[in-house]
């Protein structure tokens, strides 16, 4: 009965601490990010901003209809003399003026400057939409790289727990051997310093590791000190088409699309200035009322009430210059635009080129490392075991240990670099595994 009550609260505890810290994947870390992540939330609200902009009425296409009211009243203490020699006076005579109108104005022609503006805010409209795209590809990248600096700097714990076994087996050889009088106590004291230095590297290893996990919380905008747990591999089965990247470099490429629009907003802009040369003409309508009222003179009361219509006709002769410096300013700053819109495609093709040879060389690595962990673990573990058998120095089996750590070390940097090389094209490319 207690080893079926041991076993079942075993069973209970390893239940309770498996559930204890949330798995978190690569793809749920992202999708916390885009619910989460303030900059995206802030390029959401300017996209949407951007949007509720782009209306008729902004661009100047609709008409304004509005109702006016004026009362006026005073008081004035007056003497009138008329030209047939008659005289009146008061004072504190009361006068009252009520006026009340309502009226419609509309901009029939404008040079065509409404249409324009029209356009305009589209484009600014789909400019939000690339900005906002733009951000969330940066922030999906910055999640992936930092979600797989934690693996990176987890599995950098596991081999230094796996070089702590082997440096425990030394240890246990070195004793046995001293206890038999075969070896010299300064290479079993040697053995021990070598395992807590160890010991030492891990427990620093541990920060590390809670610092890259409130980096990722950070990111998700969430408690910086929720703690969980995340894959233990890196995967990196990504094969690049380089000649696919090359042909859809700039259409695919947010930055570039984003830039594309800043310069069509710049061109609109210049046409919306050139519009100001042109006339303009514009229609009003309205139905005005009157009513006054006065204590002393000719007139005591006028009512007057009816509708009203008529146009504007302005035509600009001379305005200072101030047209033809706007569309100078607005024509160099369009040339700004095209030229920050090529420099960013030299820019970007040159990022494009570095990665390429980024992920080629990590991939390229990697493979060799792969191969030389295979090798320097066989080493070490040949070394164990000669030096259980006394046919090895313990400085052997040290230099055999601390160059598996070196490759255990290398391999999880390629990996790390691999992965980080394909996260950048994927930018690049606008490319994302994940719906926005």
């Amino acid at each position: 009965m207690k080893k079926i009550i041991y076993g079942l609260s075993l069973l209970m505890i390893s239940f309770v601490s498996g559930h204890a810290q949330q798995i978190l994947s690569e793809n749920e870390a992202v999708r916390i990010a885009l619910r989460n992540n303030y900059d995206i939330l802030v390029a959401e609200n300017n996209a949407a901003i951007n949007k509720a902009n782009n209306t008729s009425g902004n661009a100047g296409m609709l008409p304004t209809v509005a109702i006016n009211g004026t009362d006026n009243f005073s008081l004035n203490n007056t003497q009138q003399k008329y030209f047939n020699n008659t005289e009146a006076s008061s004072n504190n005579a009361s006068s009252n003026s009520f006026t009340s109108n309502i009226a419609l104005n509309w901009t029939l022609f404008d040079g065509g400057k409404m249409f324009v503006t029209r356009k305009k805010l589209q484009e600014i409209e789909a400019l939000g939409e690339l900005q906002y795209k733009e951000t969330v590809l940066q922030t999906v990248s910055d999640v992936i790289l930092a979600y797989y600096n934690v693996v990176k700097q987890k599995q950098e714990l596991a081999s230094m727990n796996e070089v702590i076994n082997y440096n425990l087996e030394r240890v246990k050889i070195l004793q046995t051997s001293f206890n038999a009088g075969n070896t010299a106590k300064t290479n079993l004291l040697q053995a021990q310093i070598d395992l807590n230095v160890y010991h030492e590297n891990a427990i620093t290893q541990k920060s590390v590791i809670l610092a890259s996990k409130k980096a990722l919380n950070q990111l998700l905008s969430r408690d910086i000190n929720l703690d969980f747990e995340v894959t233990d591999s890196i995967q990196t089965s990504y094969m690049p088409n380089t000649q696919d990247l090359l042909q859809k470099l700039y259409a695919n490429n947010a930055s570039i699309q984003a830039l594309q629009k800043q310069v069509d907003v710049a061109k609109l802009s210049l046409k919306e200035l050139q519009t100001l040369y042109l006339p303009k003409f514009s229609f009003n309508a309205g139905y005005n009322y009157l009513l006054s009222k006065n204590a002393v003179g000719n007139v005591k009361t006028n009512n007057s009430f009816g509708p009203q219509i008529g146009g504007t006709l302005s035509i600009p002769l001379y305005q200072s210059g101030n047209v033809k410096r706007q569309v100078s300013v607005s024509s160099i700053q369009l040339k700004s635009s095209e030229y920050g819109l090529e420099t960013a495609k030299l820019a970007l093709y040159t990022q494009l080129a570095n990665a390429l040879t980024q992920f080629e060389a990590q991939r390229n690595l990697l493979t060799i490392e792969k191969s030389n962990n295979t090798l320097t673990k066989e080493n070490l573990d040949i070394s164990i075991q000669r030096l259980r058998l006394g046919e090895t120095t313990t400085l052997e089996a040290k230099q055999a240990q601390e160059s598996y750590q070196d490759s255990l070390t290398r391999l999880l940097n390629f990996e790390y670099n691999l992965k980080a090389a394909e996260t950048t094209l994927k930018q690049l490319l606008s490319e994302t595994d994940l719906k926005l």
